[in-house]
């Protein structure tokens, strides 16, 4: 595959591997900015956090990604601060305690199960649905909440992940 497929819509994209997911995520780290807002939800290994890692080289950020499954949230420094997020063990009113709304105000929050972050966070996210075809190939659904989210889904719909735009 040369690069990720959209559907005629360009809600639907599809990778044939790890990097191509992790390319795909830096593709959209170039449209984004604080206060935005990435749910991720899918099966444990969907490639969720392969995808952080590429929206965190997107971003400028350093350092190794890892899934924040036990420290709940992992922030990386760079142009755009990125904090991960693994809600998994958390129920909606936990994820009230993290101090999200402060992170938002100069970074890019992207929450692993994001369908448990509180509402009022979700109401302009752009929510990404991956889902395992292969042990290497993703599908991954778009959609959106709010008008930030349909800017950024607008931003998904254009995407060309062969390449990494530079920031």
């Amino acid at each position: 595959m040369s690069g990720p497929a959209p559907a005629a819509e360009g809600e639907l994209r599809e990778t044939a591997s790890p990097e191509e997911t992790g390319r795909l995520g830096a593709a959209l780290a170039a449209g984004l900015g604080a206060g935005d807002v990435i749910l991720l939800t899918g099966p444990l290994g969907a490639g969720k956090t392969c995808f952080v890692t590429g929206l965190a080289r997107g971003l400028g950020c350093t350092g190794r990604v890892r899934s924040p499954s036990f420290t709940l949230v992992n922030e990386y420094g760079g142009e755009v601060p990125l904090f991960h997020l693994d809600l998994y063990r958390l129920e909606g009113a936990d994820a009230d305690d993290l101090g999200l709304e402060e992170r938002l105000e100069w970074g890019v929050l992207a929450a692993e199960w994001g369908e448990r972050l509180p509402a009022h966070l979700r109401a302009e996210a752009l929510t990404l649905v991956f889902e395992i075809r292969s042990e290497r190939e993703r599908v991954i659904r778009a959609s959106a909440a709010g008008a930030r989210g349909r800017e950024l889904l607008a931003g998904w719909r254009a995407l060309d992940a062969r390449t990494e735009p530079t920031r």
